[in-house]
């Protein structure tokens, strides 16, 4: 029979750091009716804004001959006239190819593994940002710089979505995938030297596309600072938002000696923060 302490639980309290041990279980947790519910939503919401960005009209001369940049907001009058084809060329390569990016951690072998949640992360993480953007570009009519611009071809200047400013969609869009992999990636190798390249990516290839998209005359700068923020934000908080939980505290048998030698049983309480 073992003999036990006089309370008659051994009590060991654990204070770990960690905040994931190194087996290859993933960071995240889906389910396939709430997500899906989610996934439906960005859809529905992607598809809606569409719609409502058809019923756009586009200006009539009259109507562009009529616009006065100083009625724009303050801080967005000094790029009011800028154009540049070369510039809005440019901006496709890093928008295109920071979609890209998520899909190369699948070359990491706990990623990998991973493959249909990341990937469904990954999805829902767009679908947001797209149901986001549609909708307010369509609901809002603002015109592009390039349209006070007399360097700009008329054609141009006279399409419907020259109203479509607000805000910029090739940034969010960007935003949203660049900071999806560094999260992912910090999130599967919370200890890896590579993570600061990660991050400075998702930091830095939004902000370029977003210099080209002002050069262009596509954007005012508030349109980059919120097509930013809103894509950084969906990027990193989707998989935020479905990390597991830990539990703080767990309590399970223990048995173990004294330093008198005397053989014990009891419990243990493990508190993880």
């Amino acid at each position: 029979m073992y003999k036990i302490s006089i309370i008659g639980i051994l009590v060991q309290l654990v204070i770990s750091t960690s905040c994931y041990s190194q087996d290859n279980d993933s960071p995240y947790s889906w389910d396939w009716k709430k997500d899906g519910i989610w996934l439906g939503a960005g859809f529905g919401g992607s598809v809606g804004g569409l719609l409502i960005g058809k019923e756009k009209t586009p200006y009539t001369e009259e109507q562009l001959n009529a616009l006065d940049k100083n009625d724009l907001f303050v801080l967005d009058r000094w790029a009011a006239g800028n154009y540049s084809k070369n510039a809005s060329v440019a901006s496709d390569y890093p928008f295109y190819g920071s979609f890209v990016v998520p899909f190369a951690l699948l070359l990491d072998d706990k990623i990998n593994n991973e493959t249909a949640t990341v990937l469904g992360l990954y999805l829902e993480s767009l679908a947001t940002t797209s149901a986001i953007f549609t909708i307010t570009a369509g609901l809002v009519d603002r015109p592009r710089p390039l349209v006070f611009s007399e360097d700009a071809p008329l054609e141009r200047r006279l399409r419907k979505t020259s109203k479509r400013s607000f805000y910029s969609g090739h940034v969010a869009a960007s935003a949203t995938a660049m900071f999806f992999a560094a999260k992912v990636y910090s999130d599967f190798h919370p200890r890896s030297p590579l993570r600061p390249y990660f991050w400075t990516a998702a930091f830095t290839v939004p902000a370029a596309i977003g210099y080209l998209r002002l050069k262009a005359g596509k954007h005012y700068l508030t349109d980059i600072v919120l097509g930013y923020t809103l894509g950084a934000l969906t990027g990193y908080l989707v998989p935020e938002l479905h990390k597991k939980k830990e539990k703080s505290f767990q309590l399970y048998p223990s048995a173990g000696l004294t330093p008198m030698g005397r053989e014990v049983n009891g419990l243990a309480i493990r508190y993880s923060f």
